[in-house]
C-alpha cells in the first residue's frame, strides 16, 4: 500500500480555523487528521503542499514512524511549530488507514487497552457577561449536561501582574463557580502564561479555598525556572505542555520536577505516536498526561486513542459541546461525552468519518484570537475587529 494523494480542507469559524487532511492511497483507504493553528494556517498549508512532493507521496502509510522521522529531519531545518502539526496531520491519517485495514482501533494497535472510558472536562463555556451570575448561571449548565470538570481563565486580559480590583473580580467569579457546581466537579484553572511567579503565587493562594484541581501555565512557557519557582511556593498542582511542539524538549520540563500534568497538543506535536511516547516519559515521572485539544471531533478521536491505551492518562479537554456547534456535521460518528466520559469505541482506525462536503460549507475565515484583548473570553467576532 502507498499514499497516492494529500488533501486539505479548512474549516473556519470566527476565532479558530480547523485544518483536516485527509491521505489517501492506492488501496482506495482513506485516513484523516487534523490540527487547530492560531494565526498559521496558510503557513501549515504552504508546508504541506511541499511536504506532499519532499516526503509523502509513495510512502507506505504502516511505516508511520519512517514517515514522523522523514518529515521531522529531512529537511534539515529545525522542525517548529508549524512542520510538527503538519506531521501530526498526517500521521494521524496513517494510523487511521492502519486501523482500517487491519479492522481494528488504533488504542489496539498501541497495545491495547487499559481503561474502557476517559473522563472530560468541558472548556468554551464561559462565552458570556463577566460576572458571578453569568458564570455561574453557564457552569451550572456544564453540570447539567454530565461533566463532572470544568476549566476557567477568571483574568480577564491581565499581563504579568493583576490590580486588587481585577483579583477580586477572579477570585469572585471562582467562589461563584464552584458554588454553582458544588465540591465534587473538578475546576481547572487556567492562566494562559499571563503571570510573573510572584503574580501567579498570589493568585494561587487567594484561589486555594475553592481547591483548583490545577494551574495551568502560570507564567509564560519559555523559562522553566519561573515555572519551578510557581510550582515551589503552592500546593495546588502545576499543569503546562501545550506550547511544547517537541517531545524531546519536554527532557528539561520533567528534569526540573515543575509540573505534576503535562498537556500535549497531539495536532501540535507530530501526532499520536509522538503523544503516546512522550506520556511513556512521563510515567517515568510520575507525570500526568492531559492533552490540550482545541481542535474539532477527528483531534479528539485522535486524543482518545492514546487515552484508552495509557495508564497515566487523567483527562481530556473538550470544547466541542460549547463552541461551533455548527460544524458538528463535518465530522460523522465524532465522539460524544456521556454522564462526564467519552466511552471505548472498538470502530476501526480512528472510528469517525470526515465529510468534505460538509466541510466545504464553512470555509477558511481570517480567525483571530487575541488572549491578551479584554473580552476575549467571549470568542465572538467583534472582539478581534
Amino acid at each position: 500500500m502507498r499514499i497516492t494523494r494529500l488533501d486539505t480542507h479548512v474549516v473556519g469559524t470566527p476565532w479558530r480555523n480547523l485544518t483536516y487532511v485527509t491521505v489517501h492511497t492506492d488501496d482506495g483507504l482513506v485516513g484523516v487528521g487534523e490540527t487547530r493553528m492560531l494565526g498559521h494556517t496558510d503557513a501549515l498549508l504552504g508546508y504541506l503542499r511541499e511536504a506532499e512532493r519532499n516526503h509523502i507521496l509513495g510512502s507506505d502509510p504502516f511505516a508511520i514512524d519512517d514517515l514522523v522521522q522523514r518529515m521531522k529531519y529531512g529537511d534539515y531545518g529545525r522542525a517548529g511549530e508549524i512542520v510538527m502539526s503538519g506531521i501530526a496531520c498526517v500521521e494521524m491519517a496513517c494510523w487511521d488507514i492502519k486501523g482500517q485495514a487491519l479492522g481494528v482501533p488504533v488504542w489496539q494497535l498501541l497495545g491495547g487497552a487499559v481503561t474502557d472510558k476517559v473522563k472530560a472536562y468541558a472548556n468554551g463555556w464561559y462565552t458570556t457577561e463577566r460576572t458571578p451570575e453569568a458564570y455561574a448561571h453557564a457552569a451550572r449548565g456544564v453540570v447539567e449536561r454530565g461533566y463532572r470538570a470544568l476549566k476557567v481563565d477568571p483574568f480577564g486580559a491581565g499581563r504579568f501582574e493583576l490590580s486588587h480590583r481585577e483579583t477580586m473580580t477572579a477570585v469572585a467569579l471562582i467562589e461563584a463557580i464552584r458554588d454553582a457546581i458544588g465540591p465534587e466537579v473538578e475546576l481547572m484553572l487556567e492562566m494562559h502564561g499571563r503571570f510573573s511567579p510572584a503574580t501567579a503565587v498570589r493568585l494561587a493562594r487567594e484561589l486555594a479555598p475553592y481547591d483548583p484541581a490545577w494551574l495551568e501555565e502560570p507564567v509564560p512557557p519559555e523559562n522553566l525556572k519561573a515555572l519551578a519557582k510557581v510550582a515551589a511556593q503552592t500546593q495546588t498542582p502545576i499543569a503546562t505542555g501545550e506550547r511544547i511542539h517537541d517531545r524531546i524538549e519536554f527532557r528539561e520540563l520533567f528534569e526540573s520536577q515543575a509540573a505534576d500534568i503535562v498537556q500535549p497538543d497531539l495536532g501540535h506535536i507530530g501526532g499520536i505516536g509522538e503523544t503516546r511516547k512522550l506520556a511513556a516519559t512521563a510515567e517515568t515521572h510520575y507525570v500526568l498526561v492531559a492533552p490540550h485539544n482545541v481542535g474539532g471531533s477527528v483531534l479528539t478521536a485522535a486524543s482518545l486513542q492514546v487515552g484508552f491505551n495509557t495508564p497515566n492518562f487523567k483527562i481530556l479537554e473538550h470544547f466541542n459541546d460549547f463552541a461551533d456547534q455548527e460544524i458538528e456535521a463535518v465530522v460523522q460518528d465524532a465522539p460524544q461525552v456521556v454522564d462526564g466520559y467519552f466511552h471505548r469505541s472498538d470502530a476501526p482506525g480512528l472510528g469517525v468519518r470526515f465529510d468534505p462536503d460538509a466541510a466545504a460549507e464553512f470555509p477558511q475565515k481570517q480567525a483571530h484570537f487575541d488572549l491578551w484583548a479584554e473580552g476575549w473570553e467571549k470568542r465572538a467576532p467583534k472582539v478581534w475587529q
